[in-house]
């Protein structure tokens, strides 16, 4: 598999297990796993045709950490950025001081009026640095960082999440501690 071919495949699985499962009729238990099995039964109805091993090369490569198997190999799922009510069994955790969300500049103006919202999403996504909010924003346009007070947050009674792959969650998040 390609390069080219390995993303538009991890793009396709992301929207399966984050988004659609029904695309490729599979099911998600409540904490969001998928049946390994199942799933790549269930690909070779599509274009995205794979093997256990390219499946597992890009759970391994994927530079966002995206995908986590269980122990065993046998349930998949996305690391975080559902649209569907799942429970991701993550215990709630003190943020550091401040953390940061990349958005386009087209989205400022609201932000500032009326806070980050989750939107369709579970939880508003938020870095540990500057680069990897930089990275995130730019998908979107022009990229602008927010600067959230995170600590303050937590001491107004916000929980904060940390997934697996290291992106840290929150409900949505009201203007006065964005700057």
């Amino acid at each position: 598999m390609n390069n080219t071919e390995k993303i538009k495949t991890s793009k396709f699985l992301s929207m399966v297990l984050r988004h659609h499962p029904e695309r490729i009729n599979i099911k998600l238990d409540n904490n969001g796993w998928a049946s390994v099995n199942e799933l790549l039964l269930n690909m070779q109805n599509t274009k995205y045709k794979l093997s256990f091993e390219e499946l597992k090369d890009i759970v391994d490569t994927n530079d966002k950490k995206r995908y986590i198997f269980n122990e065993d190999f046998t349930k998949i799922r996305a690391s975080q950025g559902h649209s569907i009510k799942i429970d991701l069994g993550l215990e709630s955790i003190e943020p550091p001081d401040v953390l940061y969300h990349g958005t386009s500049t087209r989205f400022i103006d609201g932000i500032m009026n009326e806070g980050l919202k989750k939107m369709n999403r579970q939880h508003v996504h938020l870095s540990k640095d500057i680069e990897t909010a930089t990275k995130v924003g730019s998908r979107h346009g022009k990229p602008a960082i927010l600067e959230i007070a995170a600590r303050a947050m937590a001491a107004d009674g916000y929980v904060f999440y940390l997934s697996d792959n290291g992106v840290w969650l929150t409900d949505d998040i009201p203007v006065e501690y964005i700057k």
